[in-house]
This record gives C-alpha cells, structure tokens and sequence, in this order.
C-alpha cells in the first residue's frame, strides 16, 4: 500500500460471512484494510461501518482461516483506487482490478477512487449524437444517444448475452476522427458466459477497443459489488480524461442486486421490498448516474446495464428501480424468442426517451422520426388485429386490417429479425421504408407527402391499393 497508515489492531472480536468485526479503533468510512492473517495470506477489505466502539470491515475475498487471535488488521487513510492508464484498452481484469489475462499490471497515469461521484447537475450536458449498434430495432425506433443510460430488461433463458456480444461486435460512432471504446463489466457470469463473450471479443477484435472486468460465479460475492464501479472508473477516465466515446455494458445487474441483497443480510439489516436493503434505488443511483457528458469534454459515458427480471416480473424491485433511474429500456419479448426472431425486442413496451436528440437530418437521417412513428402505429395496430383474428378468425376483420396484420409478421420477420447479421442505420431506414409498401399509400399519416416522395420506393409510392408482400 501506497498510503498513511492510520493504526495496527488485534481486536478482531468477530468474523461473520464476508464481514471481520473491529472493537476499539479510530477510522472513517472507506479507509482500507489489510488483514495479516499470515506471512504469506493478506486479505484486502475496506471500513463500511463505523460505531464509537467499533467498525465492521468488508471483506474482498474469504474469510475462511481468518482467526480473532492471530490475525492482525492494518487500516490505511484511503479508499479503494483504480489504477488508470491507456495501456487498459485490450486488457482483462477480475471483478476487482486485477489482472487476468497474465499479463503484468499496466503502469498507472493516475489513481481514482473507484466509488467516484454522479455527474454535476451544473456540469452535465445534454446527451446527443447517435451510437450506431447494428440492431435495427435500437437503432430505428429505440435510438441509444450518447451519455444515455438505456437498459436492457430481459427475461431467464432469453438471448441477453447474444444481444450484449452483437452490440460489442458492431457499436460504434459514425463521425470521422472520433476515438471510440468499450468498457465491459460480467458480474457473476458462469464460466461458459465468461467464455462466450472472451470468444466475442476476440473474434471480432473488438478486445483492441475495451476494458473487460469478469467477476465470474465463484468469485467473492463482495467482489461483485465492485466490478461496476471498477468498470465506470475506466470508463469516466476514458471518456473525461482521453476524449473517448465510450459504450459501458453491465451484465447482470440482478446478479449485482443479489450480492448487495447477500451482503445487507450479513450486516443484519432491516431488508426493504424482497429481502432487499432500503437503499437498494440509492446504491443503483450512483452507478446509473455516473453515465453522461461533461460539458466543455469532448468524451462521453453511455451505460447499457443488462437486467434479468425474475419471473418475467417487470414491477420487480431491481427493474422498476431501473426505470425510474434511466431514460428509457428495451425490453425483450418470449413470444418473440419463441418465434426465432433474434435479437427477440419486444417494440411496443421498449423506449428511449432521449430518441429525439441523437437522430434527424445531420445525425441519421431527416425522414428518421417520422418513419419510426410511422413504423411503430403501423406495428401496434398489426398486433392488436393480429389478436383480434385469433378470436374472430381473419374473416371477421376488414381487408385493411388484413393489411395490418400482414405488416406486423413482415415487420417481425424482416425488421425485427437479423440473425447473427448487422445492419447499418441506412439499412435500417430503407427496409423501415420497404416494410411500407405493404400498406396503403392513404394510410401513411405519420409521414409527410414530401418524405413519401423522397423515400418511399417509386413503383409503390403512388398505388393507394393493397401491396404484394416481399418475397
């Protein structure tokens, strides 16, 4: 350690799970620790409580083998810090900073404390410019904005990872010159998920470009809580100190809500909503918000947290808090998975509410927003005919909304649709212009004469009568 000694102890009167218990010292919340259990076995911790007659240490790692008697406790006047350099991009690190991907610690520029702060209300700027991420249905009609914190809702079983592995393959910024990364943190991933997205980084060469934090299922649970903060401290350096554009994906932020629920339960706390601590919305708060841009910074921080609703409950705890915190969320369908469609995003309930300022004429394209309204009406009405015909059959509703009904599985199947394939936002605006040939010409009414005009294809855009479906 690098840092003031505060006071050497012995008075360890209790080891309870991931917590030592301290009598008679002096220290403040966030000094670390070293507990000296022997010559060669140094556990690390940090001070998350403090009374008049003691202090309860969090500890990183086991405490199995630590002993009341023998074991002695350093405190050092310092919280937890990241080491930081540009030598991070490419590299690999366990859940709490430390390598593992055998190579040498990266020398560091600075030192950040990793539990950081929200961006100033008086120095956040408005989040703008548009991040590309190759899936139609975000990029269309769920636009991701830059300093945006957009999550993912998904649900056990569905392709949440594919999705995160697809968006790290092909996110990116369309202005020339930009300086671009990502920052990825796994929190309590399985060894196969662990796997799954080393291979992704790797095949697609997208590890050039990030800083990969994996806390997988056997690490320490208190490590878990960590890797997000680790994970935003790269990123906050990249983004504030570099100039960097950088996209921060967090999987699974359950498992996160888990660790802080396990680790709350140690502590003897009075648990709020499930078991989880009453602080559960504050302790998100200050992850989520550490997202954004900095005005006069040319970098900016863009979260995408990834949130397994269990039961497919989207008023659990951990979501609902979600949604309150960000700006928006993309929420995954199982009727959808079923299907085959991948990725399986569920349009009608997925929102960006920041949509507005990272797309139009200059950043996507002018005919952008009123082809998304277009697409979306057209979809919500499709589906709920779609409903009606499987009550009534298809004969009981009118040949317009056979249209209707038309589009929506198109939609589904062509839009929706994309297998393991990217597209670009060009793509994704003219199949969106495709898809509406399959309805009258008179039923367009979110799209202006002159866009019609501009981008609707020509052989179509004058024949008010029913289309033939694309092949």
């Amino acid at each position: 350690m690098r840092d003031a000694l505060i006071r050497e102890s012995r008075s360890i009167t209790a080891v309870r799970g991931p917590l030592v218990f301290l009598e008679g010292v002096h220290a403040a919340l966030g000094d670390m620790v070293t507990l000296y259990v022997s010559q060669t076995d140094l556990r690390q911790g940090q001070v998350i409580e403090i009374s008049e007659r003691a202090a309860v240490i969090q500890v990183f790692g086991a405490t199995g083998g630590v002993n009341p008697h023998t074991t002695v406790a350093r405190l050092w006047e310092t919280g937890i810090k990241a080491d930081l350099s540009p030598l991070m991009l490419g590299r690999v690190f366990t859940g709490a900073g430390v390598p593992r991907d055998g190579l040498p610690p990266a020398l560091p520029e600075i030192r950040a404390d990793i539990h950081g702060a929200a961006i100033n209300p008086l120095r956040r700027d408005v989040p703008r410019d548009f991040i590309e991420t190759g899936l139609s249905a975000i990029d269309g009609l769920n636009t991701l904005v830059r300093g945006q914190k957009l999550p993912i809702f998904s649900g056990a079983g569905l392709p949440a990872n594919e999705i995160a592995a697809s968006i790290i393959a092909h996110a990116g910024v369309r202005r020339e010159g930009e300086k671009f990364a990502l920052v990825f943190a796994g929190m309590g991933v399985t060894h196969r998920e662990a796997g799954f997205f080393m291979d992704a980084f790797d095949a697609t060469g997208a590890l050039e470009r990030s800083v990969v934090y994996l806390n997988t299922a056997e690490d320490p649970v208190i490590e878990r809580l960590l890797s997000p903060r680790y994970a935003l401290t790269a990123a906050e350096y990249l983004a504030f100190e570099l100039g960097y554009q950088v996209l921060v994906v967090l999987t699974d932020m359950t498992h996160y809500c888990n660790a802080l629920r396990e680790v709350s339960s140690s502590r003897e706390e009075i648990p709020g909503r499930r078991g989880y601590p009453g602080y559960l919305y504050t302790d998100l708060a200050s992850l989520y918000e550490r997202a954004g841009r900095i005005t006069g910074r040319e970098g900016s921080v863009t979260s995408l947290p990834i949130v397994t609703m269990p039961d497919d409950d989207i008023t659990h705890p951990i979501p609902d808090l979600t949604g309150y915190i960000t700006e928006g969320q993309i929420v995954l369908g199982r009727d959808l998975g079923r299907k085959g469609i991948f990725p399986p995003i569920s349009a009608l309930p997925s929102l960006s509410r920041l949509m507005d300022n990272g797309i139009g004429a200059g950043s996507t394209r002018e005919d952008h927003r009123q082809l998304a309204d277009q697409l979306y009406m057209a979809y919500a009405r499709g589906d709920e005919q779609r409903r009606v015909a499987a009550i009534v059959g298809e004969e009981g509703i009118s040949p317009v909304d056979r249209q209707y009904v038309a589009f929506a599985t198109e939609f589904e199947r062509r839009f929706l649709h994309q297998g393991g394939q990217s597209r670009s936002i060009a793509q994704t605006l003219d199949l969106g212009w495709e898809l509406l040939t399959l309805l009258p010409a008179n039923e367009l009414v979110r799209v202006t004469r002159e866009m019609i005009a501009k981008y609707l294809p020509e052989k179509k855009a004058d024949n008010g009568s029913p289309q033939n479906q694309p092949a």
